[in-house]
């Protein structure tokens, strides 16, 4: 396996070089999808060549390593598709357009929402029939047909993982597109409580991502209309810190195979614990 996440690495390190170097987002969508499928026919080639020693090798391929190269290839089509149709007008029409991409985008993620479950939270227990080859079955509600037209490099649900990756990254793309669009109105927003805090987070960033995710998710502000980034730049002014991508870093927290609300949970606990020692 260790070939494969070289591969891998090898490709994210071009497409490094690519996105640095040329600013035209439809070239960069277009020599994203020539370097991607390279590195998928080289690899495709391999595995045809080679045959998998132990089942958990061939389920690690499929799972693993052969969405995160596909899911580029889907990733830039994608893009270059989004941004090719993108308004010539207004920011206003612009914003709109792409918030409805987002939408879409989510849609996905509803629609598979039970293998979505199953994949984020790292269940195994139905690996051998989503990443073995020849086990396609068609009540699994595999969303492509590649398996069938490629067998001997596609599994039932390999590319449904690379959607999902691919669509993460998209909606990351898009929203930070979006807060582009909407920056001078956020700025003016923001210097409404910009006063000098003299107060620090000095916990995780990862923590206080987490925190104001639940924040937003709770409709506890502003009765739920309060957007992502102003919570984020609210959070940033008043406890000093700059957290970065934020939006990645919500990826990361979804991800974890192991409790996804770790901060909510310890914060939780360390309440209840006040709460019994004020007793005492």
């Amino acid at each position: 396996m260790k070939k494969y996440e070289e591969k891998v690495k090898e490709l994210e390190r071009k497409l490094e070089v690519l996105e640095s170097e040329i600013e035209d987002i439809l070239k960069i969508a277009e020599e994203g999808v020539k370097i991607t499928k390279k590195t998928l026919i080289e690899i495709r080639n391999t595995i045809i060549r080679k045959s998998f020693k132990r089942k958990l090798d061939e389920i690690q391929f499929f799972k693993i390593y052969k969405p995160q190269v596909y899911s580029k290839v889907i990733y830039y089509v994608t893009l270059f598709n989004i941004e090719s149709k993108r308004p010539r007008s207004s920011n206003k029409s612009i914003v709109k357009y792409l918030n409805n991409y987002i939408d879409k985008l989510q849609i996905y993620f509803n629609e598979n929402l039970e293998f979505y479950q199953y994949y984020r939270r790292g269940a195994t227990f139905l690996d051998e029939q989503y990443f073995l080859r020849g086990k396609a079955n068609m009540r699994l509600y595999p969303d492509t047909f590649h398996f069938l037209t490629d067998e001997q490099f596609s599994t039932s649900h390999d590319s449904t993982v690379a959607t999902i990756l691919a669509f993460d990254m998209l909606i990351i793309h898009l929203k930070k597109e979006v807060d582009k669009l909407e920056d001078n109105g956020m700025e003016t927003n923001v210097n409404a409580f910009q006063k000098e805090s003299k107060l620090f987070w000095t916990g995780n960033k990862i923590d206080l991502v987490e925190l104001i995710y639940a924040l937003h998710s709770s409709g506890a502000i502003n009765s739920g209309t309060a957007d992502i980034k102003e919570l984020a730049s609210f959070c940033e002014q008043m406890l000093n810190i700059e957290l970065g991508d934020y939006y990645r870093t919500f990826l990361e927290i979804k991800s974890r195979k192991i409790n996804q609300t770790k901060f909510i949970d310890k914060i939780r606990e360390s309440l209840l614990k006040k709460m019994i020692e004020s007793e005492e």
